[in-house]
């Protein structure tokens, strides 16, 4: 039977031996996950600038940018969407991890969701 850690992609990340606990969860966890889930979550933010009626393939790349940020900092709905896509790719340990200072992983699913978000809808339009 496959396994949510078959799925993943292995990143050649170099991990040192000054890197935090939470740096080393994001290296092994976080981005891998994010790398595989990345079209599904192209298509909902995609989906989410239609629904807000955006015009959003009219906006200029920095006001691309700027909707992108402020999307994902202030609409609740739509940032738990994608901390629960990120989670739901979690194996039983990697949540207990999560678990133990969520809040820190929240932020970094988001900074570095708003990032690959930028750089792929740049390359999508």
């Amino acid at each position: 039977m496959t396994t949510k850690l078959d799925l993943r992609e292995s990143l050649n990340i170099t991990i040192s031996e000054t890197s935090t606990s939470e740096e080393k969860f994001q290296n092994q966890t976080l981005r891998p996950i994010l790398k595989l889930q990345n079209d599904l979550y192209i298509s909902l933010f995609t989906n989410y600038t239609i629904r807000q009626n955006a015009d959003f393939n009219t906006l200029t790349a920095a006001k691309k940018n700027i909707f992108i940020e402020q999307s994902l900092q202030k609409d609740l709905v739509l940032k738990n969407t994608f901390i629960g896509m990120t989670i739901g790719m979690f194996t039983l340990e990697e949540m207990e991890i999560y678990n133990s200072d969520n809040k820190i992983f929240n932020k970094r699913i988001i900074t570095m969701l708003i990032e690959r978000l930028k750089s792929q809808i740049e390359k999508s339009k």
